[in-house]
């Protein structure tokens, strides 16, 4: 079952549960998706590392959101953004620890040969794709720069 066949399917199940906030949340994740696998020069398919950056985005962007309506003292809205993150990020992979995000990058680092802080862009580039849906871009960034750093 493609990953478009499974919301699809958890979307007819939110509607007979009446579960309005996944409803809402699983709809807005097959729109980004089908949005991207129609976008212009788009093959029509779309990789899982894809799929996990399309979400990783869309937990970001209401995660956000809610912030603001909290600072906006709109707690209703904030509680419905933060429950929608939380139904899209139920689709995404276990997070990496620190410990696992360290040594992934350093692993990565010995195979692209990198020696020094002038390298990053070269890391990042692999470890971007390598470790995708598995850990937020700034934490990648930020481990990369610390183990750079030391070198």
């Amino acid at each position: 079952m493609s990953f478009i066949e499974k919301i699809t399917e958890d979307i007819k199940a939110a509607m007979k549960a009446h579960d309005h906030t996944r409803l809402e949340a699983v709809r807005g994740i097959k729109k980004e998706l089908l949005e991207a696998m129609t976008a212009k020069g788009a093959n029509g398919d779309l990789a899982d590392a894809d799929v996990f950056k399309i979400l990783q985005k869309m937990v970001k962007q209401r995660r956000e959101s809610a912030q603001i309506y909290i600072e906006q003292n709109r707690p209703d809205l904030a509680e419905t953004e933060t429950a929608q993150a939380d139904v899209i990020a139920a689709y995404l992979p276990a997070t990496m620890s620190a410990e696992e995000l360290e040594a992934a990058v350093a692993a990565i680092i010995a195979k692209v040969g990198a020696t020094s802080a002038k390298d990053m862009g070269k890391v990042m580039g692999t470890a971007s794709k390598e470790l995708a849906g598995r850990a937020e871009g700034k934490a990648i960034s930020d481990c990369v720069k610390k183990l750079l750093s030391a070198m």
